[in-house]
């Protein structure tokens, strides 16, 4: 049986609050503090994912592509990312990152893991609540990558 309309909207706008509340106490934690969201965005995304076409990264990031040309233009000069011709297709180029782009999203997903480790601990969930969470981060995946 599917859940009511009225059990679904209220359960939207609490995550969605919920989500949003957490999600800027996680942006706050960032091993370079100079880079912008978008910028570790495609950091974590080339990191998480490997090597990517501009359009396709801009797909993934729901952003234009000549905004995603300008944020990678941004973080090949601070060698964290690098371009390459397609083998296939010389017309493409493939965006990869660097070893100091890897360090930066490895150093700053532990930053963050850290702070909700922290934050975890200090509400000092039971094994059942640890476990809710985990389902709940699973069903959270499903819906952002609808």
């Amino acid at each position: 049986m599917s859940a009511s309309n009225e059990a679904l909207s209220v359960t939207a706008a609490d995550l969605r609050l919920a989500t949003f509340r957490l999600a800027r106490r996680l942006r706050c934690v960032r091993v370079a503090d100079a880079m912008s969201d978008a910028q570790l965005g495609v950091l974590m995304t080339l990191r998480l994912h490997g090597r990517r076409t501009i359009t396709a990264l801009a797909e993934r990031e729901r952003v234009t592509a000549p905004s995603m040309t300008s944020l990678i233009n941004g973080l090949e000069e601070q060698g964290l990312v690098t371009r390459t011709v397609d083998d296939h297709d010389r017309r493409r180029v493939q965006v990869d990152v660097t070893p100091a782009g890897i360090d930066i999203v490895e150093r700053t997903m532990q930053r963050r893991d850290e702070l909700l480790i922290d934050a975890m601990q200090h509400l000092e969930l039971t094994a059942d609540e640890v476990h809710t969470l985990r389902d709940a981060a699973a069903l959270m995946w499903k819906l952002a990558e609808r």
